[in-house]
């Protein structure tokens, strides 16, 4: 079985990264931002798991990384769809542009 050479591991990654920078800088809507942004995170988590494949192969940093990353993300996924959910109720959109303003 061959394996799969580094490079083209990080050029997918780097498309990932690239792609989630794009989602989240382009949008309006603040649900495909949060994608954009789960997007750049997954990225990461493919650059650690390949770097401690292909340097460490006996040592398992890079899954501790991306697993505590997972966790993180997920927390950060809770919280921004309960504070767009807040916002839709309040001023019936999602738009990250009308957003700003509002008054508290």
């Amino acid at each position: 079985m061959t394996a799969i050479p580094l490079t083209h591991i990080l050029v997918l990654s780097t498309l990932l990264f690239f792609i989630g920078v794009f989602g989240f800088l382009t949008r309006r809507n603040l649900i495909a931002m949060l994608m954009g942004l789960e997007l750049m995170l997954n990225s990461v988590n493919i650059n650690f798991i390949a770097f401690n494949k292909y340097l460490y192969p006996e040592q398992i940093e890079g899954l501790g990384f991306t697993i505590f990353i997972v966790a993180i993300a997920a927390a950060e996924a809770a919280v921004a769809i309960a504070i767009i959910i807040n916002l839709f109720r309040t001023t019936h959109h999602i738009d990250a542009e009308q957003a700003d303003s509002l008054k508290y």
